[in-house]
């Protein structure tokens, strides 16, 4: 049996999706969290990783910088988080939504690998079904899975 493909260019500018329905649904559930979580709680530490520190020597000016920019960051992801719950049921998306679908599908794993404080060393064939936290890791290791597949389907020649 061949490996299946999730995101395959189209040509075009498009990109096929070819997802479970489970997968969909997991994808659409996790983005509408994600969005609703950094428009009720910004500050919470599970989104640090999304936005680090800037300037960690000079207090006054990473006060500043994030005066200037969270704003503007928190409304982005938001909007990408938007977007891909919003076209994970169709067929086909551009090579914005894709780019878009890169950015929340990455900010959704840092969000989860911080939560679980899961590092690059740790191992999806060590997961143990009696871990608490086992349906969480394995759904960073899916989204790291599908991460993989859309920054290939970036570069790969489209298909007919």
């Amino acid at each position: 049996m061949e490996p299946r493909t999730p995101i395959v260019a189209r040509g075009d500018n498009l990109f096929a999706i070819d997802l479970l329905d489970a997968e969909r649904a997991l994808i659409a559930k996790l983005m509408k969290e994600l969005a609703e979580l950094i428009e009720d709680d910004p500050e919470t530490e599970m989104l640090a990783r999304l936005f680090p520190t800037a300037l960690p020597d000079d207090p006054t000016a990473e006060a500043e910088f994030q005066e200037m920019v969270r704003s503007e960051l928190i409304t982005t992801r938001i909007k990408r988080f938007e977007s891909v719950a919003d076209s994970v049921e169709g067929s086909l998306i551009d090579a914005d939504q894709l780019q878009a679908w890169m950015c929340a599908i990455n900010d959704a794993r840092l969000v989860l690998s911080t939560r679980l404080n899961i590092s690059e060393d740790d191992n999806v064939e060590e997961l143990n079904e009696h871990d608490p936290n086992a349906m969480a890791k394995s759904t960073y290791w899916f989204l790291g899975w599908l991460l993989e597949h859309i920054v290939a389907a970036t570069a790969e020649e489209p298909s007919e």
